[in-house]
């Protein structure tokens, strides 16, 4: 079965800008940031986002582009003979289902939310039933099980139409128009009556609130967030690196995919805090946020209709643009280890993603009572803890000691793949600090998240 590849190096950056850039962005940066200092906190996820998150990119798109596989068998092409690294492309495969099984929920959320403000649903509600909407879509398995259901249809659907004219012309407007959406709104935030003391609160340093926090409790969090922030450690990076040719370095490529996917999530927060401020509201954490604050200040907001509308687009894009690329990560996966056609898999895989998203569907309502992690938690808790806290912190320390060991690919051919092509070059002199440092920091992150959860 002949390779797919992409049409442009435009197609490639937006579609692993797609994949990095998700809801966590939208709704927890922006949170995380004025919780952490403002601009102290951005400084700092920056610095880690080049020390951390950049170098195991480029490591992910390298073992995709020099095997010319997805996870499923890129392993097999690269590692030496008789070991047994590919023994992780079984858990990295999994881990993109186990991302599914909750984000599809999610993207189905959004969906909702864009409908509802797009036909007027919010215009005649005060703030309890404003906020009561997000809670009656919980307690309803069958509306959060169809746009579930919409989103896995919809989203393999355009990976049914092929690499090319599905996934990289459909995600490329998606996402151009998510990037115009995004600095229309921000625009528009900043402008309202107060709005400026928003943006101060979010972007200028806090000295005070850093020693509040504590130095050591904000370096951690800067660099949690700057590594789950590019969604690398279980191959769904890696695909895209395989479809992309020789023309350009990979650290090139990597920053410039970091570069948009910051890009949004710090202008998510110019959208965000100008328009708490504006309305004195308390800017909440996670769903609530997005849920139940933000569409009572756009209900109160001149034009909220259209707002809401447009922001629950921006959203409905995020989410979607994730979807899309992991699915066609799942996709590949299934091509190549099973060898079979695209259209048969993408039927397969319909049937297993929304079957298996059900459980996430029930833990808000007839499964409620199972809490994993204690009062309030829910099974969406539980499947982001696995992979946000095991299988991408794990996979990624995996891709690095590969990378890195004479007893994995070895640093030699990684640093001849990525340094192939225009632009700047990974240089060798920094061998030490990728073999060994890095590691140590990613043993950090999963001790880190595993205590959190349970001590």
């Amino acid at each position: 079965m002949e390779r797919e590849s992409l049409k442009s190096r435009l197609g490639f950056i937006l579609l692993s800008a797609g994949c990095a850039i998700g809801i966590g962005n939208v709704w927890r940066f922006p949170y995380v940031v004025g919780n952490y200092g403002g601009g102290i906190f951005v400084l700092f996820y920056l610095f880690f986002l080049a020390v951390v998150g950049i170098p195991v990119l480029t490591m992910e798109f390298a073992i995709g582009r020099a095997s010319r596989k997805s996870t499923a068998t890129a392993y097999q092409e690269l590692e030496p003979k008789g070991t047994k690294w590919h023994w992780h492309s079984n858990f990295a495969i999994a881990g993109n289902y186990l991302l599914m099984l909750f984000y599809t929920t999610v993207c189905g959320w959004m969906m909702y939310y864009f409908y509802k403000f797009a036909v007027g649903g919010f215009s005649a509600l005060d703030t309890t039933a404003a906020q009561g909407v997000f809670d009656t879509l919980l307690a309803s398995p069958g509306t959060m099980s169809l746009w579930m259901i919409i989103t896995v249809v919809l989203g393999f659907g355009i990976c049914s139409l092929g690499l090319q004219k599905g996934v990289e012309k459909i995600t490329k407007v998606m996402m151009l128009a998510l990037l115009a959406l995004i600095v229309l709104l921000a625009i528009h935030a900043v402008r309202l009556n107060g709005g400026i003391e928003g943006v101060k609160f979010y972007l200028f340093p806090d000295i005070n609130k850093i020693q509040d926090i504590g130095f050591f409790n904000l370096v951690t969090t800067a660099m949690n967030q700057s590594f789950f922030t590019l969604s690398v450690g279980m191959g769904s990076m890696m695909v895209f690196g395989s479809y992309i040719d020789k023309s350009q370095t990979l650290l090139k490529e990597s920053v410039t995919i970091s570069l948009l996917d910051t890009f949004v999530a710090v202008v998510a927060g110019l959208i965000i805090f100008p328009c708490c401020f504006a309305f004195n509201v308390e800017p909440d954490s996670g769903p609530s946020l997005v849920f139940k604050t933000l569409p009572n200040i756009f209900i109160e907001m001149k034009g909220g209709r259209f707002w809401g509308t447009l922001f629950f687009l921006f959203m409905t894009f995020a989410s979607l643009s994730t979807v899309i690329a992991v699915f066609e990560n799942i996709l590949s996966c299934s091509m190549e280890k099973f060898n079979i056609s695209r259209k048969k898999a993408v039927i397969i895989n319909i049937l297993v993603v929304a079957v298996l998203s059900l459980p996430c569907v029930f833990g808000f309502n007839l499964l409620s009572d199972f809490q994993p992690f204690g009062e309030g938690s829910t099974v969406l808790d539980f499947e982001d803890f696995l992979v946000s806290s095991i299988i991408l912190p794990t996979g990624s320390l995996l891709y690095i000691l590969f990378c890195t060991t004479k007893y994995g690919w070895g640093f030699d051919k990684y640093i001849e793949e990525a340094n192939i092509g225009k632009g700047p070059k990974i240089p060798r002199w920094i061998k030490p600090y990728f073999k060994y440092i890095l590691p140590i920091i990613l043993i950090v992150l999963i001790l880190q998240g595993i205590i959190s959860k349970f001590i």
